[in-house]
């Protein structure tokens, strides 16, 4: 696929940008660039190929999930300015 000025000409005017002639020019042949490695990537041959997430082979190097003790209902609401005894009680935030 050839890219032309008029094919950027439309795609600016679609994402609303003004360039000048020059900067047109200079886009058309950096755009038209990208365009034609594109293609040289669909040419490639990837059968047999697995695909990957990632391109490096690295596992994840955080720790396993662990359950631990945490504060005790009790201790965290004495912290609290107001509480029912089973809940933090607080101002209402969008209304009544």
């Amino acid at each position: 696929m050839h890219l032309t000025t008029r094919d950027v000409k439309k795609v600016a005017s679609l994402a609303k940008l003004a360039f000048s002639e020059s900067e047109l020019a200079h886009l058309t042949q950096q755009l038209g660039d990208i365009v034609h490695f594109v293609e040289q990537l669909a040419e490639v041959d990837t059968d047999g190929i697995l695909e990957m997430t990632h391109p490096l082979d690295i596992h994840s190097a955080l720790r396993a999930d662990q359950v631990n003790a945490c504060l005790p209902r009790k201790d965290a609401l004495a912290n609290s300015p107001n509480s029912d005894g089973e809940f933090f009680l607080v101002p209402p935030v969008l209304g009544k």
